[in-house]
């Protein structure tokens, strides 16, 4: 089977690109916009909040191996999707939490998954993202990629990125591609 391509946002994507990239099954990750009205965006201009983009990751993986669902798990338990353009301190549309789908068959898993963490109880409050089509996917500049492995001692990614990636590493320790 070919691989398919998931387009997730939930935050700044360092923190989702760094969980993604150990995750058994993806073969690449990469982070960018989408979701605006602007052209080829610049991180500048998608911080500005001028151009309704969001900060992406567009996640190339093998459903033989790790499945949309499980992805969408992971992606429920990393970032907090019951607060509106907002996680911790990152503030604006820039940081909704959105599941960009690209065919009925991701709309139905995300709506689907969606509805069973909102009756499960597990969070507070109503799950407020955003399940929409994919648009056009923008990739960030050169130094957001792999943003974490290069840049680990940096004091944004010791206490925001780090935790996240800890989380992932405990609660889904199987999941992890051998290192």
């Amino acid at each position: 089977m070919a691989t398919q391509v998931a387009t997730l946002g939930g935050g700044c994507f360092w923190c989702l690109e760094a969980v993604f990239l150990e995750l058994r099954g993806v073969s690449g990750v990469v982070s960018g916009y989408t979701g605006g009205t602007v052209e080829n965006p610049n991180y500048h201009q998608v911080c500005g909040g001028t151009t309704d983009h969001a900060e992406v990751i567009q996640v190339t993986f093998d459903p033989e191996v790790v499945s949309y669902a499980e992805i969408l798990e992971i992606f429920f338990a990393i970032h907090d999707p019951t607060t509106l353009n907002r996680q911790g301190n990152d503030v604006g549309t820039q940081y909704r939490s959105a599941i960009f789908v690209h065919d009925d068959d991701q709309r139905a898993t995300a709506e689907a998954i969606k509805a069973q963490l909102d009756a499960s109880g597990t969070y507070p409050n109503p799950i407020i993202t955003e399940i929409v089509p994919a648009p056009v996917f923008y990739p960030a500049e050169d130094y957001h990629q792999n943003y974490y492995a290069e840049n680990s001692t940096q004091p944004y990614c010791q206490f925001v990125v780090k935790p996240k990636l800890d989380k992932f590493r405990t609660h889904f320790a199987e999941k992890r591609q051998e290192v």
